[in-house]
């Protein structure tokens, strides 16, 4: 699937998201990715490998892209 588009990225960006957590002791920032995965979850994207009917299929770089979107939200409201 490489260079496909089709990879789903959010098990790694949870993995960041664990790093920081139980390696980096930087619980914040951690709590910011995981909200920002379960918010772009919340607006229906998904990649193939989740996706389901009444959702929006989208590729790696979309999901990667909406994450990153949505941290940035919620980094500012902080």
């Amino acid at each position: 699937i490489a260079g496909k588009g089709v990879a789903n990225p959010l098990a790694t960006i949870l993995s960041a998201a664990m790093m920081l957590r139980y390696s980096l002791q930087q619980p914040d920032a951690a709590d910011r990715i995981e909200s920002a995965v379960r918010s772009v979850l919340a607006a229906g994207l998904r990649t193939a490998d989740i996706w389901s009917e009444g959702t929006r299929k989208v590729g790696t770089r979309e999901m990667g892209d909406a994450v990153v979107a949505a941290i940035t939200t919620i980094t500012k409201q902080s």
